[in-house]
């Protein structure tokens, strides 16, 4: 799938539908010259020094990309830089009255910082932590909800050159332990609680429990969130007491190698072990800066919201350091799309003009389900771009949230990326490219990707395998740099490569279609089934908003096809389930015929809004659910155990 060898823009697979960017779009884009990707063919890896000069640079760097035959790779080498600096310093001579974030809270509460008050306020708390003898040998946890201090707190690291290990704040006290513990993390930035779906939540008693946990002494800061004057002792500070300590501060940013970690993120523990991914200050800022700007077409007179929390890579990458990077306005929002009401989300795009909305393909289906009156209550004339990220996007969602959320006019990108790839490798360039619903588009310019089967060797058109990133690429993690995880690499590989363990099939203009995971598959009387095609059949049908499929143990087959759907209302419970049935019969064969369809008024899910499939994997096997601890609604795991029949 090298992009020297793509057809020009414009031709599509017989059949398959395809969708033109308007002209309007085109016309603003920041990215608009089909070239780009022969130019980025052509020139690799110098293609990529565009990324890097988006990004002012204490030291220029030597050269683009050393080692390019293999690791360890090392980008912008001789190059030094600050994060926090480039997100904040370099945008106040021309935007320090300019909006930096915009924060909506869970009761109605907002705030605002404007470039030249987030720059005060990150100043003092980076002189605060400094003070503490915080230096870059360290590591600073951050365990906060989506308040305007996390990303304050995120650049006040940076600023210091500290790496930060951000956990997600719906985790449990042993996850952040287990989190703390693997870093070696000595500092806990945390607060006194939040409140999620109209209760608070004791974030302190967490944090003690896991400060408790470890091995090792923590300093802890504590955010007073719910006001309830929570005693700290003596071996707790309070935020506010810091900052008013340090009014005023201002603190140098520390150079950094383009190569020295920016911060530490883990993926998530709910399947396993917890994973740590580092990433690089000089790599990942200039990829999440290119992609911010290409991908998502991101302007400085924006305002930008990316649903996402900062727990995950995605905030890290899109809510906070992209978006600051290019000098934008981000928008925080500590709640959740539902409560108290399910036109949150558009009320707020309404009110602050919204440019650019970025979310999950999970929360698309759920406004499906909810009904399209609400998106019609508000104007989202304001929305120039749509984007989507964290899982596949099926092509009945994608019309939907065109028509309903874009008023069929605003280009969606589809974006495939990971955490260890720290920003986004596979889209469309809206301003370029075409679009195909339900299918995220090619290697963006100066990536190079391939569709292999399980030996490695080249797989057939159109046949579901595996995807195989074939060229390093800057946004890059450590390990991947040093050539400690190179992926699930066949004996056969000779050239480096990334395995990022998804399965997908292309089509001839070199379209990916994700598929899922390459273990997200079932396998009944010997035929494996991918579940997001059969996924994709459930959620097609007529009255269905949403669907996940898992395989459970079955004493015939081995594996039988249990189906989890969310119908959208009006709509009889007999009848979806006959068209359930028949819809997968007639698609992809009888042998696919689910054992049980289970009807639920929604799918258990994260906070960042994907299925948690294992979940229902232990509903349909009856066993334990193990920790749901990163469940936004773990109410609707009773209602699916009592109405799943057992085998």
């Amino acid at each position: 799938m090298t992009r020297g060898d793509e057809p020009d823009r414009g031709q599509s697979q017989p059949g398959r539908e395809t969708v033109e960017p308007p002209d309007w779009f085109v016309e603003q884009a920041n990215v608009t010259d089909p070239a780009i990707y022969d130019r980025f063919e052509r020139e690799w890896p110098d293609c990529w020094r565009e990324a890097a000069e988006l990004l002012d640079w204490e030291e220029p760097f030597e050269t683009v990309l050393r080692g390019t035959d293999g690791p360890p790779f090392e980008w912008f080498p001789g190059g030094r830089l600050n994060a926090a600096y480039n997100c904040l310093d370099r945008h106040l001579p021309e935007r320090k009255n300019q909006l930096a974030l915009v924060w909506e809270g869970h009761l109605g509460e907002s705030r605002t910082y404007t470039y030249l008050e987030l720059y005060r306020e990150v100043n003092a708390f980076a002189a605060a932590l400094r003070d503490h003898g915080v230096s870059p040998d360290d590591v600073v946890t951050l365990y906060l909800p989506m308040v305007p201090e996390l990303p304050v707190a995120m650049l006040a690291c940076a600023r210091l050159g500290v790496p930060h290990n951000v956990v997600f704040a719906g985790f449990s006290a042993d996850a952040l332990a287990t989190r703390m513990e693997r870093a070696e993390s000595e500092y806990l930035i945390t607060c006194d609680g939040y409140y999620r779906r109209g209760s608070a939540v004791a974030q302190k008693n967490k944090a003690d429990n896991a400060r408790i946990a470890v091995d090792h002494d923590v300093s802890v800061v504590v955010l007073d969130r719910l006001g309830r004057d929570v005693h700290l002792g003596e071996d707790y500070d309070d935020y506010h007491d810091l900052l008013a300590a340090h009014e005023g501060a201002e603190v140098e940013p520390v150079s950094r190698a383009a190569d020295d970690p920016l911060f530490r993120i883990y993926t998530s523990g709910t399947t396993g072990q917890p994973k740590a991914v580092t990433h690089t200050t000089g790599g990942y800022l200039a990829h999440v800066a290119w992609t911010a700007r290409s991908v998502l077409d991101i302007k400085p007179e924006d305002t930008y919201w990316c649903s996402a929390d900062i727990g995950w890579i995605t905030g890290h990458s899109y809510i906070v350091y992209g978006p600051l990077a290019l000098g934008t306005t981000t928008v925080l929002y500590n709640g959740t799309a539902d409560h108290p009401k399910k036109d949150q989300l558009w009320e707020l795009i309404e009110k602050y003009a919204v440019d650019v909305f970025y979310t999950a393909p999970t929360a698309v289906r759920a406004f499906m389900k909810w009904g399209e009156e609400y998106p019609a209550k508000h104007d989202l004339s304001s929305l120039r771009l749509l984007g989507t990220v964290g899982e596949p996007m099926d092509a009945s969602a994608w019309k939907w949230y065109r028509k309903h959320i874009g008023s069929g006019e605003c280009p969606i990108v589809d974006t495939w990326w990971q955490t260890e790839t720290g920003a986004v490798l596979v889209s469309t360039l809206p301003g370029v490219d075409e679009m195909k619903p339900g299918a995220a588009g090619r290697p963006l310019p100066g990536i190079e990707a391939s569709v292999v089967d399980r030996s490695g060797a080249a797989a057939d058109p159109h046949s579901a395998d595996e995807l195989v990133v074939t060229r390093p690429w800057p946004g890059m993690p450590r390990a991947l740099l040093d050539g400690t995880d190179w992926g699930s690499v066949p004996d056969s590989a000779e050239e480096w490569q990334y395995y990022p363990e998804d399965s997908v099939s292309v089509d001839d203009d070199g379209y990916i279609t994700f598929l899922g995971r390459i273990d997200d598959a079932i396998n009944v009387a010997g035929r494996r089934f991918s579940t997001k095609e059969l996924e994709s059949t459930v959620a097609g049908v007529t009255g269905v908003a949403e669907a996940a499929v898992v395989g459970a143990d079955d004493e015939t087959t081995g594996t039988a096809v249990y189906a989890f759907a969310s119908p959208e209302d009006g709509y009889a419970e007999s009848e979806l389930r006959a068209a359930i049935e028949d819809a997968i019969v007639n698609a992809i064969g009888g042998i696919a015929r689910p054992k049980e369809i289970v009807f639920t008024p929604d799918l258990p899910k994260t906070r960042s809004g994907k299925v948690m499939r294992r979940l229902l994997t232990a509903v349909a096997n009856d066993e334990e659910l193990g920790d749901t601890s990163a469940l936004r609604n773990p109410e609707i795991l009773g209602e699916i155990q009592s109405t799943t029949r057992r085998k």
